[in-house]
């Protein structure tokens, strides 16, 4: 029976970007946050009942690790536009694997620094890896995608931290390190599977060749052609839009330290809700992250709409400040329901941005450097981490005032976003560069673009 009209855009709609490879890597996500949430519920444990460390040098472990993780989505971001990004990706969930199994080697601290710290920087790297293929495997679908696949993580991630909490029960030696042990053995098959993917079509590179007025003149050449020196045509460091629109980035991940760190120590420091709320703002943030972050997909697929979404992240940071605040001042059952509602707030901020952020960076990066753009944009997540949780242990401290004058500056942040990231229509097009196009090279029409990006 030959499809009716209405049903071939649902089929569409409810279709998997990016074909078999596409749906691989969504395997790929799931299995890594599954042993992801197995070894992180049970990490500060391992060292503190098996290694025996202090809280103090975990503290410190932590932090130098998350130093020098910092440099990871800067680094993976370059060699993503020079190699195939399915085979740096491989090499850095192996590189996870081997680091994190070195941990059962030693209990001396230096050690233990040192091997926390080589894991972090392929660590942070995968998430950019991971974020390039997606663009380049889904394309102009790139937005749904990324909402299955945070839809997915999250589900992976809800099912090993249950499962480290049934692990936890027992509280052995043997139990901690099986947990590690099965994020080792995540990491291993995570690389199976991406081994087995094929390498998705990235924007055009552009060759040295015939200097041109704007210096990009040249050959344009597919990534998986012969080797050639790459014109440094564009480079995010010299981009000051990019590194302002990544600076206020930074501010705009808060909800992570606001939800993780914020939340369960004004729950117990400042207000009468019960303790165990904590951990239910965590299963509130992850349900709503799954319900929610498929359907409201469609409000960002475009450069301009996911401009225009910075207006409704600002009034959701702003209600979860405020709501937080009003917390302090109520029973124990007021305090649930700010609570509640606050952390609502928050997660709808964390959805909204998830899009905007996501289709930004990508937008605004050139087709022949996209890979180092997306890598500099990995700064504000890792610089965050760093960030996030002085500033919310500050906002804690200094009491109720502090959430909504918060909120307020996120959305400050939202609206110097949304000026940053305006088209530049008074602008001077650049001139066109003379190209060849190798053998099954997808042409975008515009080597300042990447071809998956639509006009806004």
């Amino acid at each position: 029976m030959k499809p009716t009209a209405d049903r071939v855009p649902f089929a569409r709609r409810m279709a998997i970007p990016g074909g078999r490879d596409g749906r691989r890597m969504l395997v790929v996500s799931v299995i890594d946050k599954v042993g992801t949430g197995l070894w992180s519920g049970a990490a500060t444990l391992y060292f503190i009942y098996v290694a025996h460390l202090s809280v103090a040098q975990i503290g410190l472990l932590m932090g130098l690790s998350g130093i020098l993780g910092i440099a990871g989505p800067p680094l993976a971001g370059r060699l993503a536009d020079r190699f195939p990004v399915t085979r740096i990706l491989l090499a850095a969930q192996l590189a996870r694997g081997a680091a994190l199994l070195a941990l059962l080697t030693t209990n001396d601290y230096a050690l233990l620094v040192l091997f926390s710290a080589l894991g972090s920087l392929p660590d942070r790297a995968s998430s950019v890896l991971t974020k390039l293929f997606a663009a380049r495997v889904a394309g102009p679908h790139r937005i749904r995608y990324q909402a299955i696949q945070r839809t997915a993580a999250n589900i992976g991630w809800a099912v090993g931290a249950a499962g480290a909490a049934a692990a936890l029960t027992v509280g052995t030696t043997t139990s901690y390190q099986a947990l590690l042990l099965a994020n080792v053995a995540s990491y291993a098959v995570i690389g199976v599977l991406t081994l087995r993917c094929a390498e998705p079509a990235a924007p055009a590179r552009v060759v040295a060749g015939t200097t041109s007025p704007a210096g990009l003149k040249g050959v344009l050449r597919a990534p998986s052609g012969p080797a050639a020196t790459v014109t440094a045509a564009a480079t995010p460091w010299r981009d000051r839009r990019y590194l302002a629109f990544t600076g206020s980035e930074i501010w705009l991940f808060l909800d992570d330290s606001i939800l993780q760190v914020g939340f369960p120590l004004w729950i117990v420091h400042a207000t009468d809700a019960p303790v165990g709320l904590a951990p239910l703002v965590l299963v509130l943030n992850s349900v709503l992250v799954i319900a929610l972050q498929v359907p409201l997909s469609r409000f960002g697929e475009t450069r301009a709409a996911a401009r225009r979404l910075l207006f409704p992240i600002g009034a959701a940071f702003l209600t979860g400040g405020v709501a937080l605040a009003a917390s302090a001042g109520g029973g124990p059952w007021f305090a649930t329901a700010a609570v509640l509602l606050a952390a609502t707030a928050f997660t709808l901020a964390e959805i909204l941005h998830s899009l905007s952020s996501w289709e930004l960076s990508i937008a605004l990066a050139p087709g022949e450097a996209q890979g180092a753009y997306i890598g500099v944009h990995g700064l504000a997540q890792s610089a965050q981490r760093s960030l996030g949780p002085v500033v919310v242990g500050a906002a804690v401290g200094a009491g109720p005032f502090a959430w909504p004058v918060l909120g307020a500056t996120l959305v400050v942040a939202c609206l110097v976003q949304h000026r940053l990231v305006r088209p530049s229509s008074s602008l001077p097009a650049a001139p066109a560069a003379e190209s060849v196009e190798a053998p099954g090279t997808h042409r975008s029409g515009d080597p300042g673009r990447s071809p998956a990006v639509p006009p806004s």
